[in-house]
């Protein structure tokens, strides 16, 4: 590009910055790239064609049902008990506030296998559950072990686990929300109910939504610990069968390739939501980002 030269001024011709170490990490990242591919490829180690002739086979299949049957109710169960910790969190009562500080302390602290265990052993501290009223007796009763099999262990210890972290994202998305638009909204005459709705809930759900997409791919890969119990999710089917035939490596690499699966479309899916809650907001970050270190080499 050239500028048109005046009387005082002769014709100035503007050189692009070049960005040769650009250009040079690429490279090398590819190179690093290729050798590892070749080196997968190539390697008979690997015995792809195990992986693939496993890879839909019936135990398999089965398996993953019960990893999304498990993140499925753990994730819902789990966020609405956590949205529920969270109010208890932000309430001016003290008793509430303490218990759900309590809760949250407690199996935040306590590591997930563990709380799983204890749900699967539950019945050696209660070995039966009874329901009594005043002046009437015994109404009804039930042994535990009949009761907490190793899903419903599983489906509880995930779903407390899961409320303690989800009430926090919750909690931290709420506060977010700067307190003159509650006061604004206030003055306007909405209703508590309206400003939850309209105010709040809109700008909290763009702090909530990364943390919680995370937290919801985190459970799924956290269903992996019910294996322990032998409930039957992608890697307890995985296990079974590479003890019959001794291929460890490849039938790892089946249930890995199921779980890079599940998480990449629910990666897709927590995309589409960010951008349905973030549309109008601002512009492409990524494109901001670039301009301003374009500039900022420019300058220098």
């Amino acid at each position: 590009m050239n500028v048109r030269p005046s009387s005082q001024h002769p014709a100035l011709k503007i050189i692009e910055h070049r960005h040769y170490g650009r250009w040079l990490s690429a490279v090398v990242v590819l190179l690093i790239l290729g050798f590892f591919a070749s080196s997968i490829a190539s390697n008979p180690n690997f015995e792809w064609d195990v992986v693939l002739q496993n890879l839909t086979e019936d135990s398999i299949l089965s398996g993953v049902v019960m990893t999304i049957k498990l993140t499925c109710i753990s994730v819902l169960c789990g966020f609405a008990g956590g949205t529920l910790l969270a109010f208890m969190r932000l309430s001016a009562n003290p008793v509430l506030s303490w218990v759900s500080w309590a809760y949250i302390w407690f199996f935040r602290a306590v590591p997930m296998l563990v709380q799983l265990f204890l749900w699967y052993n539950i019945a050696t501290l209660y070995p039966k559950l009874s329901l009594t009223l005043p002046f009437y007796g015994e109404v009804w009763t039930v042994k535990t072990n009949q009761l907490i099999s190793p899903f419903s262990a599983a489906v509880i210890a995930l779903v407390m686990h899961q409320s303690a972290y989800a009430a926090e994202i919750i909690r931290a998305g709420i506060q977010s929300v700067n307190v003159g638009q509650l006061e604004a909204a206030k003055a306007l005459g909405y209703r508590p109910g309206q400003i939850f709705r309209q105010t709040v809930l809109p700008q909290a759900m763009r702090a909530i939504l990364p943390p919680a997409g995370n937290e919801v791919i985190g459970q799924l890969k956290t269903t992996a610990v019910v294996s322990v119990i032998a409930l039957q999710d992608v890697l307890y089917s995985a296990q079974i069968i590479y003890q019959r035939t001794y291929e460890v490596v490849p039938l790892l690499l089946v249930a890995t390739a199921w779980y890079l699966l599940m998480t990449s479309v629910l990666s897709i899916g927590q995309h589409y939501i960010e951008a349905f809650y973030s549309r109008g907001n601002a512009p492409d970050k990524r494109r901001w980002f670039r301009a301003k270190s374009e500039n900022s080499e420019a300058t220098s």
